[in-house]
């Protein structure tokens, strides 16, 4: 039997690996009879951890939440992911890194060297770059995810691209993030119908006391933040037929690009949108395949404008 203090470590790490346990099963584990298992998780109470017991045949036991943040065990891998994500972390949410350098501090004080090794290779050889985009604030997140969570109505002031500022009663639906940026994808109370928000230019979020039921966009959220984000902002509008299969294209174009759908075997279409003729040309030669453009929108001119000047830039018809 292992030592009284070694056990209650290895009892704590086996309560916060699963929901519930049967008390057989943790005894077992533990090498030890169900009255040893009763005590021991007696003194785990006593150390403030709540230990929710279930009577009657195939009882057991499960961690619950107390009154205050307990020491929490981690393996190997989970500290190591734990290092790695915070430092990633730190750079993609505003407000966090005071945060998250505080702990990582933390989590390297308790490391064992093998683990410190590991969990800090990526800080010491990293160079962190200013990053010039706005970031969302950790708090007006952590809020706006919380009345998602709770199917509460949430009120701001929106910064719109040209910066007017407007008032949003919305109800809303989840977040969703692509590279540095987090979207809001809720429903305009006031405009009646589905909107996306940057959720950076999201100013003093409010959640108010009226709930709602809860629905989604049609088509579902993540096909709506698609189109919502690399379509629906742009003044131009194109279509391209691709050349490529769906699983082909769709590994080499992000998905800020466009919406990407399969239209044969071989060939796919590309919706997407720029504020200049230059902006979607740019978006056509990035897709890095034979590309043919639909519906002869009205930017058509411009974009053989400048297909014509990158032919006489590379001498093209000259001889």
């Amino acid at each position: 039997m292992l030592p009284t203090s070694a056990r209650l470590l290895r009892l704590l790490s086996l309560l916060q690996q699963r929901r519930a346990w049967p008390g057989a099963d943790l005894a077992k584990r533990l090498e030890i009879d169900p009255r040893t298992l009763r005590r021991d998780v007696d003194k785990l109470r006593a150390l403030g951890y709540a230990v929710h017991a279930s009577a009657g045949h195939g009882g057991g036991y499960a961690l619950g939440s107390g009154p205050s943040m307990p020491p929490v065990l981690l393996d190997d891998d989970e500290a190591v992911t734990l290092s790695v994500a915070l430092h990633a972390a730190s750079g993609m949410v505003g407000n966090l890194e005071p945060a998250a350098r505080s702990l990582l501090q933390k989590l390297g004080q308790m490391l064992p060297a093998r683990l410190r090794d590991r969990a800090t290779a990526i800080q010491a050889v990293t160079v962190s770059l200013h990053n010039m985009a706005p970031l969302a604030d950790a708090a007006a997140l952590t809020l706006i995810a919380a009345a998602c969570r709770d199917h509460r109505r949430l009120r701001f002031e929106y910064a719109s691209h040209e910066g007017a500022i407007t008032g949003r009663l919305v109800e809303p639906c989840s977040l969703a993030r692509l590279g540095y940026r987090w979207y809001l994808v809720a429903w305009d109370v006031e405009r009646a119908d589905w909107r996306s928000f940057r959720v950076d230019r999201i100013r003093s979020p409010e959640a108010t006391g009226s709930t709602f039921e809860p629905s989604e966009p049609p088509g579902g959220t993540a096909a709506y933040i698609q189109q919502a984000i690399a379509i629906a902002p742009f003044e131009h509008r194109i279509r391209l037929r691709l050349q490529g299969s769906f699983t082909e294209l769709s590994a080499r174009i992000p998905a800020w690009c466009g919406v990407l759908e399969a239209e044969t075997k071989n060939t796919c279409i590309l919706t997407t949108g720029a504020d200049s003729t230059l902006g979607v040309a740019s978006l056509a030669i990035m897709a890095g395949v034979e590309a043919e453009l639909l519906d002869d929108p009205p930017i058509a001119a411009g974009l053989r404008d400048i297909a014509a000047r990158f032919a006489r830039a590379m001498g093209v018809g000259s001889r």
